[in-house]
């Protein structure tokens, strides 16, 4: 890439803060943006290079953000982006730099070459194994632990969806826009994360005059949790028998009904071999979805209870989950 000086494009070290970069490099480095990966309502992505020492070349995610529904100033906005810059976690995308040049505002991000735990588990063609997926839950619950409970100042990341937990070339998720609800207007973050996360990942108190903390996320993974066990998405209208539309119903039917089996993809002999693992995931994902966010385990009980560090209770009926995808 032009325009870029070798200092500034060595992004190998860990631990330093996000470079900034301007508009005409990371137009440059887009190709003037000419390859999209991704959109969402804080903005568009790009994939992109760049040429590290030694001319090797990087490639970078570039979001563009949509300045219409961002709250900060340009300085209020270079100290959020530093902040989100020094959250370093195996399971978190990690942020590279940024641009606030301008009208112009735009992160930097690695690039995943696996794309999304979205495309790589509910795309209809591949079949993930138990151990890659029970891994990748295990990873997800890590990086959101870290979030809440770990970094310096506590990240609520308020839209986790399978859109939003990308896959580098070990297959290691790591969560992406985390802290982007900071930059965002108050009531933007409100009204928007209906719209923004798929309908069914959104906790009921997002529609209630109540608080949001972090329980929000741990709702999300409990909804992420069993798509990850059963291989399909929350809800899906082309399945006929209307019992098994919503998944959180069917599963916790067939948990109830200790008919487990049925909700695991029929090609999965190796789910079908390890069903004491699948009632335990299962069993923290109900917990997770419950109504009332003060029922929700935090995430370091999720990550104990996945593990199989502490014994998990039989959790209550989660008759409300229909509530957050009407």
């Amino acid at each position: 890439m032009k325009g870029i000086s070798q200092q500034q494009t060595c992004l190998s070290a860990l631990g330093q803060s996000p470079l900034s970069f301007t508009y005409k490099e990371l137009e440059s480095a887009t190709n003037e943006f000419s390859e999209e990966v991704g959109r969402g309502g804080s903005g568009v992505v790009y994939k992109g290079y760049i040429h590290q020492h030694e001319q090797e070349t990087m490639f970078i995610a570039v979001k563009k953000m949509d300045t219409q529904v961002l709250s900060n100033t340009e300085k209020e906005y270079t100290t959020e982006v530093q902040t989100i810059g020094q959250t370093f976690h195996r399971n978190l995308v990690r942020l590279l730099g940024f641009c606030n040049e301008g009208s112009h505002r735009l992160l930097v991000f690695e690039f995943m070459n696996n794309g999304s735990l979205n495309s790589w588990l509910l795309n209809g063609t591949t079949k993930p194994s138990w151990n890659q997926r029970f891994q990748v839950a295990l990873g997800i619950a890590r990086g959101l632990l870290y979030l809440h409970e770990e970094c310096s100042t506590q990240i609520v990341h308020c839209d986790m969806k399978p859109q939003n937990i990308l896959l580098d070339d070990n297959l290691t998720p790591k969560i992406s826009d985390f802290g982007l609800a900071k930059l965002l207007k108050t009531d933007q973050t409100r009204t928007n994360t209906g719209i923004r996360g798929t309908k069914g990942y959104v906790a009921p108190e997002w529609f209630k005059n109540v608080g949001i903390t972090s329980k929000v996320d741990v709702y999300s993974f409990g909804v992420i949790l069993l798509e990850i066990v059963c291989c399909r998405r929350n809800v899906d209208q082309d399945i006929e028998d209307e019992e098994q539309v919503v998944l959180a119903y069917w599963v916790n039917d067939c948990y109830r009904d200790r008919r487990l089996s049925l909700v695991l993809p029929t090609w999965d002999e190796e789910a079908a071999r390890d069903m004491r693992r699948i009632e335990r995931f299962v069993k923290v994902a109900l917990w997770c979805i419950q109504e009332e966010p003060s029922l929700r385990p935090t995430m370091l009980k999720v990550t104990q209870m996945l593990d199989g560090a502490v014994d998990i209770p039989i959790p209550p009926d989660p008759s409300s989950y229909i509530s957050s995808i009407q």
